[in-house]
């Protein structure tokens, strides 16, 4: 932990300002006091950077890495001030300087590493093993444009480029000394040698090479400093045999060469509408696992005499859902081609280091590739996987009779494509969900099959959020009173939040508790109207979605309601009505037209509800555009409802229901993912539970679903907005939403919208019912928090660390 007096600290920045960037602090701007402060930081945790590792060499303890094509890590500033243990006293400083430290903390890019709750996820997880002194480590690609900056341009999704790496990115090192060669294409030759094994030759292949970027993990108050290593694609040039760039004649072809291998690490999903995109996708994949893989083994073989017979007792890797799938074929082939290990052994070894987490039940989302295209860009990964569902295949035939009829579904290879799911399976030692729910549809559903054939594999391991940022840095004033209340220790020990359930029927506390909300309620009031020039109620329930857009999370649901409501206003201004401030964030795929739609309904409806003065500002909406993790930051803090509504047994597990729960909104959502988890902790009187079943949808789409028209015809409510979408019959707004409308009639709701309306509407009366009682909904409130606890990360990481990985504490 760094010992920094205030003085000490504000020297240390006046001095970085006059030698770094030659300016006195009268002249420095936000940036450069950012730039400063960072630099700063960098000289006090690199020592234990460095120790860290040495630590981690001497003791030669087991390590995990953690494969993942995402990891949105947010600004690092504020965070590691905080694990550092010098927060407050930078914050002072900072004032006594005469600047705002939000404004230099804002000066820092969000990195554009990730797009939802898949990379979060591994941020917080990467905080965990720090915090916890766990040997854990991130491996991911250091892409120079995040997934993109939205705006929204009457009314629609407009994508910008994220360039996010435009200024100088102060926590990354550059460790080319540690860059490997990575090949594509090519062609493999087959030889006997003399013992009679098999050898293969890779030859005339496209090499990459992959150059690491390091950046420092710190774990909160305890000097342990782990690694997030991302990979740049760069040329690998050939010797030009002494000419200079003007005598040679491939210049201009090297250059476009060098452009389309750096377009590896270019972009966060590249547009896959075309085979050059699908394929740009799978080089990424290839090129994240084969960098990741044979540094791990560099560094095992650096720090361990053994043979790599022995890899499973010093490394587990995780693969974060489908995306890393192929380490495990290149696991093999640097196993079998450079370590002349037999299939047998490389096999042994390779099924006991990996292990696969599932995020999704979606079958869209499990992704499978042309089995053509993956032979011509990896020759040799292709063999491997052939041979692995060659062996795979014939094992069910000939020891699981009651499984043959099952073998093309089960197979790695069927219908002309690569399935990675099935891949990830055969080939790991674990298989985990993440929400107990969705453990049992992926054992009872989804991959019922694998679950018969390797049960012991199968495990859950509910997802989790790190505390430290979402409550302590998000959410001082709540963190600071928590604390006063009962005592510090539950910062290293977030279970212990649950010691406020001894005062969650205290009046007084209670009123302390809302007043922390309300002024944070204020701060995104204010922010709401510097971004929008919007003026919302403070004392309306702040009802907030903020996540990705997809029509299973049914932000649709959520604006249908709006629409209800506006329309029950305008026939009746005066009825008794709490005001409400619906509040939005996400972003849309850009090539995914219905959740575009959806983004330019919710505006439609804002541009109109936002001016109505006959509604009298009792219902105000709110999309705030280029949501990402600092804007996350701003909005949770203030959420009175957690809008958690996916169809039941469509969301795997959310975190986002977590997040807003341990900053005391309180949860209106189906029993899907985690909320089930959360209410059995809370109770139904301490949440608003509607809808279908994960068991009711399942039956559904098992029978052919329902027939949406039978409610539209017998429910005068949707009925009219339906109608109002199709005819554009909003105001003045000559708007229509057909494509919507015909997705909801005549595709019959695939995600249940119009059946879960009417429940959806009583949890909205029940949950007004309780705000407008503010004892009942601030111990409703804080009950939230003090259950909150069992949602942190470091409660998952312990689990994955005991359960799965075998790992033991540095």
């Amino acid at each position: 932990m760094l010992q920094l007096t205030a003085s000490d600290l504000k020297e240390q920045i006046i001095n970085k300002l006059m030698i770094d960037r030659g300016i006195e602090v009268s002249e420095a701007t936000g940036k450069d006091v950012y730039y400063a402060l960072t630099s700063v930081v960098n000289e006090k945790i690199t020592p234990q950077w460095f120790q860290t590792d040495k630590k981690y060499k001497s003791q030669n303890n087991k390590q995990v890495y953690y494969l993942s094509m995402e990891f949105l890590i947010g600004r690092l500033l504020e965070s590691n001030l905080l694990n550092c243990g010098i927060l407050d006293v930078t914050n002072v400083v900072l004032e006594e300087l005469g600047f705002n430290p939000s404004e230099i903390y804002a000066a820092e890019h969000d990195a554009g590493l990730g797009n939802g709750g898949l990379g979060r996820l591994a941020a917080c997880f990467l905080d965990s093993l720090a915090s916890l002194n766990y040997p854990g480590h991130g491996y991911g690609i250091r892409y120079r444009y995040g997934l993109f900056e939205q705006r929204i341009i009457h009314g629609n999704q407009v994508e910008l480029p994220d360039y996010w790496l435009k200024d100088p990115y102060p926590w990354e090192t550059r460790n080319e000394k540690e860059a490997v060669v990575i090949q594509f294409h090519g062609d493999v030759h087959m030889f006997k040698r003399n013992d009679g094994t098999l050898e293969f030759k890779y030859e005339n292949t496209d090499k990459v090479m992959a150059v690491p970027y390091d950046i420092p993990i710190l774990g909160y108050e305890n000097e342990v400093v782990n690694t997030l290593r991302l990979w740049s694609a760069e040329a690998v040039f050939q010797d030009n045999k002494g000419k200079s760039i003007g005598e040679n004649k491939e210049f201009y072809r090297d250059l476009d060469h060098q452009h389309s291998i750096e377009q590896i690490s270019g972009f966060l999903y590249p547009d896959d509408s075309s085979h050059e995109g699908r394929e740009l996708r799978l080089k990424q994949q290839y090129f994240l696992v084969s960098s990741s893989i044979q540094n791990i083994i560099k560094y095992y073989k650096k720090t361990n005499r053994k043979s790599l017979s022995h890899l499973p007792e010093k490394v587990v890797v995780q693969i974060n859902d489908t995306h890393p799938s192929l380490a495990i074929p290149e696991m093999m082939r640097i196993l079998m081609d450079e370590e002349r290990f037999s299939w047998d052994a490389a096999w042994k070894v390779t099924t006991n280091v990996f292990a696969y987490t599932n995020h999704t039940t979606l079958s869209e989302a499990l992704e499978t590739w042309p089995k053509d295209m993956l032979q011509n860009l990896l020759p040799r990964i292709y063999m491997i996987i052939e041979e692995i569902n060659e062996r795979f295949c014939k094992d069910i035939w000939l020891h699981h009779e009651e499984l043959q009829h099952k073998v093309h579904e089960m197979a790695i290879i069927a219908d002309d494509r690569v399935h990675m799911a099935r891949l990830a399976i055969v080939g790991s030692f674990s298989i985990n969900g993440v929400a107990r729910i969705h453990t049992d549809i992926l054992k009872k559903q989804e991959m019922k099959t694998f679950y018969s054939l390797f049960p012991e594999r199968f495990n859950n391991k509910t997802n989790g959020i790190t505390h430290r940022r979402w409550l302590l840095q998000a959410n001082p004033e709540l963190a600071k009173l928590i604390t006063d209340v009962i005592g510090p220790q539950w910062i290293k020990r977030p279970k212990q939040l649950i010691s406020l359930l001894k005062y969650s029927n205290d009046r007084s506390l209670l009123e302390k508790f809302d007043q922390v909300k309300h002024e944070n309620k204020n701060a995104l009031s204010n922010y709401i109207y510097q971004q929008t020039g919007i003026l919302i109620d403070n004392q309306s329930i702040f009802d907030v979605q903020i996540k990705r857009l997809h029509e299973y999370k049914r932000q649709l649901l959520n604006i249908f309601h709006v629409i209800y409501l506006y329309n029950e206003l305008k026939e009746n201004p005066n009825q008794d009505l709490t005001p409400r401030t619906f509040i939005f964030g996400a972003k849309a795929a850009p090539s995914y037209h219905m959740a575009k739609e959806v983004i330019k309904l919710i505006n439609t409806v804002a541009s109109i509800v936002n001016y109505d003065k006959d509604i009298r500002g009792k219902l105000k909406v709110i999309f705030l555009e280029n949501y990402n993790v600092s804007l996350a930051e701003k909005i949770i803090p203030a959420a009175d409802i957690s809008e958690q509504i996916s169809t039941a047994s469509k969301e795997a597990s959310g975190t986002g229901n977590m997040k807003m729960m341990m900053n005391g909104a309180l949860t209106l959502g189906t029993l899907d993912g985690a909320n089930i988890e959360i209410n059995d902790l809370v109770g139904n009187q301490n949440m608003f539970i509607f809808g279908l079943t994960s068991d009711q949808v399942l039956n559904y789409y098992q029978n052919g679903g329902y027939n949406a028209r039978d409610i539209y015809n017998t429910d005068d409510r949707i009925r009219r907005i339906l109608d109002q979408l199709n005819q554009g019959e909003f105001g003045i707004h000559d708007i229509e939403f057909k494509d919507i409308y015909y997705n909801i009639l005549y595709h019959n709701d695939p995600y249940f919208v119009l059946k879960d309306f009417e429940p959806y509407l009583e949890a909205h009366e029940l949950a007004e019912r309780a705000y407008r009682d503010r004892a009942t909904w601030m111990n409703m409130s804080v009950t939230n928090i003090a259950y909150s606890g069992k949602f942190s990360s470091d409660q998952t990481i312990q689990e994955y660390a005991t359960d799965i990985w075998k790992i033991k504490r540095g």
